[in-house]
Protein backbone atom coordinates (compact mmCIF):
# COMPACT_ATOMS: atom_id res chain seq x y z
CA UNK A 1 0.00 0.00 0.00
CA UNK A 2 1.10 3.37 -1.33
CA UNK A 3 0.14 7.00 0.52
CA UNK A 4 -0.44 9.70 -1.01
CA UNK A 5 0.05 12.44 1.76
CA UNK A 6 -0.97 15.44 -0.42
CA UNK A 7 -3.58 15.48 -3.15
CA UNK A 8 -6.33 18.37 -3.28
CA UNK A 9 -8.72 15.49 -5.37
CA UNK A 10 -11.77 17.79 -4.27
CA UNK A 11 -10.53 20.94 -6.08
CA UNK A 12 -12.95 21.75 -9.29
CA UNK A 13 -10.24 20.15 -11.15
CA UNK A 14 -11.35 16.70 -10.89
CA UNK A 15 -15.19 17.96 -11.14
CA UNK A 16 -15.90 15.92 -14.04
CA UNK A 17 -14.27 12.59 -12.70
CA UNK A 18 -13.59 12.36 -9.35
CA UNK A 19 -14.69 9.07 -8.52
CA UNK A 20 -12.88 7.30 -11.22
CA UNK A 21 -9.80 9.41 -10.56
CA UNK A 22 -10.02 8.08 -6.71
CA UNK A 23 -10.55 4.53 -8.03
CA UNK A 24 -7.76 4.62 -10.37
CA UNK A 25 -5.41 5.36 -7.44
CA UNK A 26 -6.50 2.85 -5.35
CA UNK A 27 -6.25 0.36 -8.06
CA UNK A 28 -2.70 1.10 -8.78
CA UNK A 29 -2.17 0.60 -5.07
CA UNK A 30 -2.55 4.22 -3.57
CA UNK A 31 -4.79 2.86 -1.09
CA UNK A 32 -4.82 6.05 1.42
CA UNK A 33 -5.45 9.86 -0.13
CA UNK A 34 -4.60 12.23 2.52
CA UNK A 35 -6.60 15.94 1.79
CA UNK A 36 -5.11 19.14 2.94
CA UNK A 37 -7.76 21.99 2.56
CA UNK A 38 -7.01 25.36 1.60
CA UNK A 39 -9.67 27.88 2.78
CA UNK A 40 -13.20 27.95 3.88
CA UNK A 41 -14.34 27.68 0.65
CA UNK A 42 -13.11 23.95 -0.17
CA UNK A 43 -14.27 22.50 3.50
CA UNK A 44 -17.43 21.21 2.14
CA UNK A 45 -16.13 19.12 -0.75
CA UNK A 46 -13.86 17.80 1.00
CA UNK A 47 -15.40 16.50 3.53
CA UNK A 48 -17.74 15.29 1.13
CA UNK A 49 -15.09 12.76 -0.51
CA UNK A 50 -14.18 12.00 2.91
CA UNK A 51 -17.81 10.66 3.32
CA UNK A 52 -17.83 8.96 0.28
CA UNK A 53 -14.62 7.42 1.16
CA UNK A 54 -14.56 6.87 4.66
CA UNK A 55 -11.70 4.11 4.26
CA UNK A 56 -9.29 5.90 1.74
CA UNK A 57 -10.02 9.48 1.90
CA UNK A 58 -8.65 11.27 5.31
CA UNK A 59 -9.01 15.29 5.79
CA UNK A 60 -6.48 17.97 7.71
CA UNK A 61 -7.61 21.42 8.13
CA UNK A 62 -5.81 24.64 7.48
CA UNK A 63 -5.71 27.76 6.15
CA UNK A 64 -2.75 28.05 2.56
CA UNK A 65 -0.79 30.61 3.11
CA UNK A 66 -1.62 32.02 -0.42
CA UNK A 67 -4.91 32.51 0.78
CA UNK A 68 -4.24 34.95 3.55
CA UNK A 69 -6.02 37.92 2.43
CA UNK A 70 -7.94 40.84 4.28
CA UNK A 71 -10.04 38.10 5.74
CA UNK A 72 -7.54 35.90 7.15
CA UNK A 73 -8.80 36.55 10.66
CA UNK A 74 -12.69 35.74 9.58
CA UNK A 75 -11.78 32.25 7.59
CA UNK A 76 -9.56 31.34 10.80
CA UNK A 77 -12.12 31.89 13.14
CA UNK A 78 -14.37 29.16 10.77
CA UNK A 79 -11.75 26.83 10.47
CA UNK A 80 -10.66 26.94 14.22
CA UNK A 81 -14.28 25.60 14.79
CA UNK A 82 -14.07 22.98 12.04
CA UNK A 83 -10.84 21.91 13.69
CA UNK A 84 -11.75 21.59 17.29
CA UNK A 85 -15.52 20.14 16.47
CA UNK A 86 -14.44 17.41 14.21
CA UNK A 87 -11.86 14.64 13.23
CA UNK A 88 -8.69 15.49 11.56
CA UNK A 89 -5.74 13.80 10.89
CA UNK A 90 -3.34 17.10 10.30
CA UNK A 91 -3.42 20.83 10.38
CA UNK A 92 -2.75 21.81 7.05
CA UNK A 93 -1.96 22.88 4.67
CA UNK A 94 -0.54 25.72 6.55
CA UNK A 95 2.79 28.10 5.88
CA UNK A 96 4.45 31.12 4.02
CA UNK A 97 4.46 31.26 0.53
CA UNK A 98 6.59 34.42 -0.64
CA UNK A 99 6.97 33.61 -4.29
CA UNK A 100 4.26 34.92 -6.05
CA UNK A 101 3.25 38.35 -3.08
CA UNK A 102 4.71 39.71 -0.46
CA UNK A 103 1.42 41.86 0.86
CA UNK A 104 0.34 39.83 3.63
CA UNK A 105 3.99 38.66 4.56
CA UNK A 106 2.98 39.51 8.20
CA UNK A 107 -0.57 37.65 7.89
CA UNK A 108 1.03 34.75 6.96
CA UNK A 109 3.19 34.41 9.53
CA UNK A 110 0.59 35.29 11.78
CA UNK A 111 -1.97 33.00 10.82
CA UNK A 112 0.95 30.42 10.97
CA UNK A 113 1.82 30.88 14.42
CA UNK A 114 -1.89 30.59 15.56
CA UNK A 115 -2.43 27.18 13.89
CA UNK A 116 0.77 25.65 14.50
CA UNK A 117 -0.69 26.46 18.41
CA UNK A 118 -3.55 24.65 17.24
CA UNK A 119 -1.76 21.68 16.39
CA UNK A 120 0.06 21.73 19.61
CA UNK A 121 -3.33 21.90 21.92
CA UNK A 122 -4.41 19.06 19.93
CA UNK A 123 -1.64 17.20 19.26
CA UNK A 124 -1.52 16.67 15.43
CA UNK A 125 1.12 16.93 12.99
CA UNK A 126 1.34 20.30 11.00
CA UNK A 127 1.69 20.35 6.91
CA UNK A 128 3.64 22.94 5.55
CA UNK A 129 3.62 24.80 3.17
CA UNK A 130 7.41 26.42 2.24
CA UNK A 131 7.69 28.31 -0.99
CA UNK A 132 10.14 31.22 -1.11
CA UNK A 133 10.02 31.06 2.78
CA UNK A 134 12.33 28.70 4.44
CA UNK A 135 13.92 31.04 6.99
CA UNK A 136 10.99 32.84 7.80
CA UNK A 137 8.99 29.41 9.11
CA UNK A 138 12.53 28.29 10.13
CA UNK A 139 12.26 31.39 12.61
CA UNK A 140 9.07 30.41 13.76
CA UNK A 141 9.17 26.82 13.75
CA UNK A 142 12.64 26.96 15.84
CA UNK A 143 10.85 29.52 18.29
CA UNK A 144 8.37 26.80 18.91
CA UNK A 145 9.06 23.53 18.25
CA UNK A 146 8.93 20.66 21.27
CA UNK A 147 7.76 17.39 21.63
CA UNK A 148 4.46 18.03 20.57
CA UNK A 149 4.76 19.26 17.42
CA UNK A 150 5.20 16.72 14.44
CA UNK A 151 4.82 17.25 10.67
CA UNK A 152 5.79 17.38 6.84
CA UNK A 153 7.51 20.13 5.37
CA UNK A 154 4.91 19.16 2.09
CA UNK A 155 6.89 19.38 -1.60
CA UNK A 156 10.26 19.65 -0.34
CA UNK A 157 12.77 21.09 -2.58
CA UNK A 158 15.47 22.79 -0.53
CA UNK A 159 18.95 22.33 -0.98
CA UNK A 160 20.50 19.93 1.80
CA UNK A 161 21.60 22.64 4.49
CA UNK A 162 17.58 23.69 4.38
CA UNK A 163 16.83 19.68 4.70
CA UNK A 164 19.04 19.22 7.90
CA UNK A 165 17.50 22.06 9.67
CA UNK A 166 14.45 20.26 8.92
CA UNK A 167 15.70 16.95 10.21
CA UNK A 168 16.91 18.44 13.53
CA UNK A 169 13.38 18.90 14.23
CA UNK A 170 13.19 14.65 14.89
CA UNK A 171 9.58 14.62 14.19
CA UNK A 172 9.54 16.23 10.91
CA UNK A 173 9.32 14.16 7.25
CA UNK A 174 10.07 15.94 4.15
CA UNK A 175 7.24 15.35 1.38
CA UNK A 176 8.64 14.50 -1.98
CA UNK A 177 6.68 14.48 -5.10
CA UNK A 178 6.77 15.23 -8.97
CA UNK A 179 9.79 17.36 -8.93
CA UNK A 180 12.07 14.48 -7.82
CA UNK A 181 11.55 13.25 -11.23
CA UNK A 182 12.82 16.91 -13.20
CA UNK A 183 16.29 16.88 -14.49
CA UNK A 184 16.94 20.66 -13.98
CA UNK A 185 15.60 20.57 -10.04
CA UNK A 186 18.30 18.26 -8.75
CA UNK A 187 16.01 17.09 -5.89
CA UNK A 188 17.69 13.52 -6.00
CA UNK A 189 21.44 15.09 -5.33
CA UNK A 190 20.19 16.53 -2.17
CA UNK A 191 17.86 13.51 -1.41
CA UNK A 192 20.98 11.22 -1.92
CA UNK A 193 22.83 13.14 1.09
CA UNK A 194 19.94 11.77 3.39
CA UNK A 195 18.38 8.60 4.66
CA UNK A 196 14.92 8.03 2.83
CA UNK A 197 13.74 7.33 6.63
CA UNK A 198 12.95 11.24 6.58
CA UNK A 199 10.53 11.00 3.52
CA UNK A 200 6.92 10.59 2.63
CA UNK A 201 5.36 10.37 -0.78
CA UNK A 202 3.25 13.09 -2.72
CA UNK A 203 1.48 13.96 -5.76
CA UNK A 204 -0.35 17.76 -4.76
CA UNK A 205 -2.14 16.67 -7.44
CA UNK A 206 -3.32 18.46 -9.46
CA UNK A 207 -0.44 20.10 -9.30
CA UNK A 208 3.19 19.33 -10.46
CA UNK A 209 2.79 15.94 -11.89
CA UNK A 210 6.09 13.95 -12.25
CA UNK A 211 7.76 13.04 -15.67
CA UNK A 212 6.28 11.50 -18.13
CA UNK A 213 3.08 13.74 -17.51
CA UNK A 214 4.36 17.32 -17.20
CA UNK A 215 2.07 19.63 -18.86
CA UNK A 216 -0.98 17.38 -17.76
CA UNK A 217 -3.10 17.25 -14.41
CA UNK A 218 -1.60 15.18 -11.58
CA UNK A 219 -3.20 12.39 -9.66
CA UNK A 220 -2.77 10.00 -6.74
CA UNK A 221 -2.31 6.98 -9.18
CA UNK A 222 1.34 8.72 -10.97
CA UNK A 223 2.60 8.27 -7.08
CA UNK A 224 3.93 4.91 -8.18
CA UNK A 225 6.07 7.61 -10.92
CA UNK A 226 7.41 9.21 -7.96
CA UNK A 227 8.18 5.91 -5.79
CA UNK A 228 10.16 4.54 -9.22
CA UNK A 229 12.50 7.85 -8.90
CA UNK A 230 13.23 7.68 -5.26
CA UNK A 231 13.59 3.55 -5.60
CA UNK A 232 16.45 4.92 -8.19
CA UNK A 233 17.95 7.28 -6.08
CA UNK A 234 18.44 4.83 -3.32
CA UNK A 235 19.68 2.09 -5.51
CA UNK A 236 16.60 -0.08 -3.60
CA UNK A 237 13.29 -2.26 -4.63
CA UNK A 238 10.15 -0.42 -5.38
CA UNK A 239 8.95 -2.12 -2.38
CA UNK A 240 11.17 -0.96 -0.09
CA UNK A 241 10.72 2.34 -1.10
CA UNK A 242 6.29 1.70 -0.44
CA UNK A 243 7.29 0.08 2.73
CA UNK A 244 9.57 2.79 4.47
CA UNK A 245 7.33 5.68 3.41
CA UNK A 246 4.18 4.41 4.08
CA UNK A 247 5.13 3.39 7.11
CA UNK A 248 6.46 7.04 7.86
CA UNK A 249 3.40 8.33 6.59
CA UNK A 250 1.00 6.16 9.20
CA UNK A 251 3.19 7.10 11.82
CA UNK A 252 3.59 11.37 11.72
CA UNK A 253 -0.30 11.05 10.90
CA UNK A 254 -1.62 8.57 13.25
CA UNK A 255 -3.55 6.55 10.64
CA UNK A 256 -2.82 3.10 12.55
CA UNK A 257 -4.82 0.18 11.04
CA UNK A 258 -7.37 3.49 10.33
Amino acid sequence: MFIDTHTHLFSDSFEEDRDQTVQRAIASGVEKLLLPNIDILTIDSMNELVASYPSNCYAMMGLHPGHVKEDWKEQLTIIEKHLFSSKYIAVGEIGMDLFWDKTFQKEQADAFVQQVKWAKELKLPIVIHARDAFQEIFDIVDDLIDENLTGIFHCFTGNIDEANHILKYKNFKLGIGGVLTYKKAELDKVLSQISIEHLVLETDSPYLPPVPFRGKRNESSYLLHIAEKLAEVYQITLKEVEDITTKNALEIFNLGEN
